[in-house]
């Protein structure tokens, strides 16, 4: 039997249940029920009967009784694995170190605090992945005392791998604000984050010359940069036991004071910039002029002022346009207030103002652009008459564009257009602090009431940095990120503006890769990984006995092109070769 069906011109067609015989040589065929009233689901299903394919009930056939996110959790866990983090954080497997680094992965999936992690983990499959299913909070904060003991050595172990003899170290300051009162780091200092009235804690952090963290310091928040910097040299020297690197910090944190501390030690070399005081007194001196640049954008020069030391005058002709600018429009707005006083001095004439009270409103009008030193006051008693100090703001745009970079490192280890580039590449550095304070890992609020915690915390985001590092690096051809920007940094010019190569700006106009894949930013690279989900079936229906015969099992959704090439590029595969 089987069945057939005949076009019926402009009506639907005749589903019939017919039965065929062959006769000598011709075929037979007769109807033996017409099914055209019935449902194409029915008519399905006879005909798999009538193949002779097994039919389950439909309450034994498969259910699914839970989904969770797995993609993104197999990609994190399996970069922590892959990068070989877990035995950096300790050598033998323990129930803390699953811990740790469940954090350090949920920080990078749904940054939280450490309750909220008790429940989220189990919202995907990292709960059950690192078995940490039944950890509560207070285990958590166990394991992060454990963490805190073993700073040092996972500190050591990172730079044993990261850093060498020779090598630049990056090394900034940030801060983040802090919610409450407890904890005995949070002072009132110069706060990055735009929280007024709210205490801080400053933190330092050190990479390797490509922007790999490799350490953090946490200090009170009334701490200065340049105080944190004694506490770097001896970390390189002592703890990593590094005779020759060059330490590269930005000229708030590499102060004259501190340069002098760093003489003390020979072979530890340094790269800074100077500031725009030292800068305009060597103009002052002739030792920078505009012909230094009639060939190239940057020169190099000596100054009795820095002896034994390398100064490296650069010219950015777009910097300059930009300072020009930025400049115009702060004089212009000072003098619009400027104004706006003038006049209000001029309508007191039943009550004048007092010398005093024009000179505090004076004040905060140019002290909130910072452009007081180009501007001329007359403050009397209900007099008040100002101009622009063209001669000021001449001297101040003939500097425009030019910075000087200072180093202590010989020619012979380290060329002008190098030691420019190593200054710049603390851009990397202030890369890591968006991210720890961004969306991706939310360093901040902190809220941790006791210092122990606090210090954990930071150094925790941290680790989750250093996986994120090395996951934007293997999934650079996935992401907006300038795939071939850590070779050109080498190459290309150290003055001028760095320039897009032409992959990233394909990948910006096109929003596809070269395979035709979409293009992600890191965070919504993790959303789509988490679209493959970890699914719990089961099969099987209860007997009228009592007896319970269904069969429970896991299963994960079958990757797509996107997600293949995701773990191919991470490298995380199982034996067979296949994504998990």
């Amino acid at each position: 039997m089987y069945v057939e069906i005949v076009p019926n011109r402009n009506s639907p067609p005749a589903v019939l249940l017919r039965e065929g015989w062959r006769e000598g040589k011709r075929t037979r065929k007769r109807t033996l029920a017409n099914l055209s009233h019935w449902s194409q689901s029915k008519v399905n299903a006879l005909r798999l009967v009538l193949k002779d394919r097994a039919m389950v009930p439909a309450e034994e056939r498969e259910t699914i009784t839970r989904s969770r996110p797995h993609g993104h959790v197999e990609a994190v866990v399996g970069t922590i694995r892959k990068i070989g983090l877990e035995s950096i954080i300790g050598s033998k497997p323990s129930r803390q170190r699953d811990l740790v680094v469940a954090m350090v992965a949920e920080r990078l999936l749904h940054p939280c605090s450490k309750l909220a992690t008790t429940r989220l983990w189990h919202t995907t499959t990292l709960a059950t992945e690192l078995g940490v299913g039944d950890a509560d909070v207070d285990e958590l904060y166990d394991a992060l005392d454990w963490l805190l003991a073993r700073q040092k050595r996972i500190e050591s172990k990172l730079a044993k791998v990261h850093l060498r003899e020779g090598a630049p170290v990056l090394y900034d300051v940030s801060s983040s604000y802090y919610e409450g009162r407890t904890c005995p780091l949070a002072c009132f200092g110069h706060d990055r984050d735009g929280k007024k009235g709210r205490k801080i804690i400053v933190y330092g952090v050190m990479t390797d010359g490509e922007g790999r963290p490799i350490g953090v310091d946490v200090y009170p928040g009334n701490t200065g940069d340049p105080t944190t910097v004694p506490d770097q040299v001896s970390k390189l020297r002592r703890r990593f036991g590094l005779e020759r690197v060059v330490l590269v910090g930005d000229r708030g944190m590499l102060t004259q004071t501190k340069i002098e501390h760093l003489k003390r030690y020979p072979q530890l070399g340094w790269i800074t910039a100077l500031r725009s005081a030292s800068i305009r007194k060597l103009a002052k001196a002739g030792a920078v002029q505009l012909t230094l640049f009639d060939e190239r954008n940057l020169a190099e020069i000596a100054s009795p002022d820095f002896p034994g030391e390398r100064l490296v005058v650069c010219l950015n002709p777009l910097l300059a346009e930009e300072r020009r600018r930025k400049r115009e429009a702060l004089l212009a707005s000072t003098e619009t207030e400027l104004d706006k006083i003038a006049r209000a001095v001029a309508r007191r004439t039943r009550t004048p103002l007092t010398a005093s009270e024009i000179g505090l409103r004076a004040g905060k009008v140019v002290n909130r652009f910072k452009v007081a030193k180009h501007f001329e006051l007359t403050i009397e008693a209900n007099r008040f008459q100002w101009r622009r100090d063209e001669a000021s703001v001449s001297a101040e745009a003939a500097l425009d564009g030019i910075y000087v970079i200072r180093t202590s490192e010989p020619r012979a280890r380290l060329s002008a257009p190098d030691a420019v580039r190593s200054y710049k590449d603390l851009s990397q550095v202030e890369r890591a602090f968006r991210t720890l304070k961004g969306m991706d890992l939310r360093i901040r609020p902190i809220r941790h009431r006791t210092e122990a915690h606090v210090r954990a915390h930071i150094f925790l985001c941290m680790l989750a940095y250093y996986v994120e590092w090395h996951m934007r690096r293997r999934l650079a051809p996935l992401l907006f990120d300038d795939e071939e920007l850590p070779e050109a940094r080498g190459r290309r010019d150290p003055v001028a503006p760095a320039q897009p190569s032409a992959a990233a700006r394909r990948k910006k106009t096109t929003r596809v890769s070269d395979e035709g894949l979409p293009i992600h930013s890191f965070e919504t690279l993790l959303a789509a990984m988490a679209t493959r989900c970890r699914h719990t079936c089961r099969v099987g229906v209860p007997l009228k006995t009592g007896e319970d015969l269904r069969v429970e099992y896991e299963r994960v959704t079958e990757s797509d092109s996107f997600q293949t090439k995701v773990l191919s590029l991470l490298g995380v595969f199982p034996v067979d070769g296949k994504p998990v």
